[in-house]
């Protein structure tokens, strides 16, 4: 079995191999789900390199080492998130388990011999005002996800890519598949930053700003239409704060994640970016 090293602090763990293996995982759950897959989006570490196109102008995104998908409430409502966990064990999914080998509910994995191991988290957005983010929410006595404030907006922004290619255990297959927006994304990676202690939310983040369509207005085109959100606000208010200045949280982390803290340059671009991004939305700290 090919070992998956913790979530990283730096960009060198993320091999093309993590990535490859999380696409193909998406790709047999998309198999899988069917009909179920308009109540479920794509979200998480996999998403710049799907709605970011590579160029010679645009670095390519490290990827991910593993599928976060964002439950609609449809499926809790009508219960169907039942039809979910029932399909994911037959098609050879199972709970996870931490280091102290306790079953983690809201991320399944699927073993295939000579690959690294497929892992999907789940996330709902939360079902009360009182809920907290980032604590579990059960679905199910084996089946959980992760309450995400603002996860309500990557299904208003959507973009639907097509995937065609293997999937984990070795056929092939196409199908398109729902994934957040770069407006949405951008929302919930600055509450992450805030939220917690990954560099690499920082990283992605700025990726999308900063090479997402032509040019920034393509941007800000997605992020408009969810100002009025409150959520929406909250975050731009974060975004503000922690990408202040080339000494901020925001821009610090990610030029540490590449593994250059000390570029100036690469920070004050970022800077740059976030602040563009904001005036043009008509935001005002």
């Amino acid at each position: 079995m090919i070992i998956v090293p913790d979530r990283s602090r730096t960009a060198t763990d993320y091999t093309p191999e993590l990535t490859i293996s999380a696409r193909e995982t998406l790709l047999y759950i998309a198999t899988t789900l069917g009909d179920l897959l308009d109540q479920i989006v794509l979200v998480g570490g996999l998403v710049p390199s799907l709605i970011v196109k590579e160029s010679s102008d645009v670095p390519i995104h490290v990827g991910t080492m593993d599928v976060d998908l964002g439950l609609a409430f449809g499926l809790l409502e009508a219960r169907r998130y039942t039809e979910v966990s029932s399909r994911l064990r037959k098609a050879g999914f199972a709970p996870d388990v931490n280091r102290e080998g306790n079953p983690t509910r809201q991320r399944w994995v699927i073993e295939v011999d000579g690959k690294p191991p497929g892992k999907v988290d789940f996330l709902i957005q939360p079902p009360n005002p009182e809920s907290k983010g980032g604590e579990q929410q059960d679905l199910e006595a084996d089946f959980a996800a992760i309450i995400t404030p603002g996860l309500h907006l990557a299904f208003q922004d959507l973009v639907t890519v097509s995937i065609d290619g293997h999937i984990i255990k070795g056929e092939t297959a196409k199908r398109d598949i729902q994934v957040c927006g770069p407006g949405a994304y951008i929302i919930l990676k600055a509450l992450a930053v805030r939220g917690r202690n990954e560099p690499k939310d920082s990283y992605d983040l700025q990726h999308v700003v900063r090479f997402f369509g032509k040019s920034l207005k393509d941007v800000v085109a997605r992020l408009v239409p969810l100002l009025n959100d409150p959520v929406t606000q909250e975050a731009l208010s974060l975004l503000a704060e922690d990408f202040k200045s080339p000494g901020s949280i925001g821009p610090s982390r990610a030029a540490e994640f590449l593994g250059t803290p000390e570029d100036t340059d690469l920070k004050a671009d970022i800077v740059g970016a976030v602040r563009d991004l904001l005036r043009k939305t008509g935001f005002k700290a």
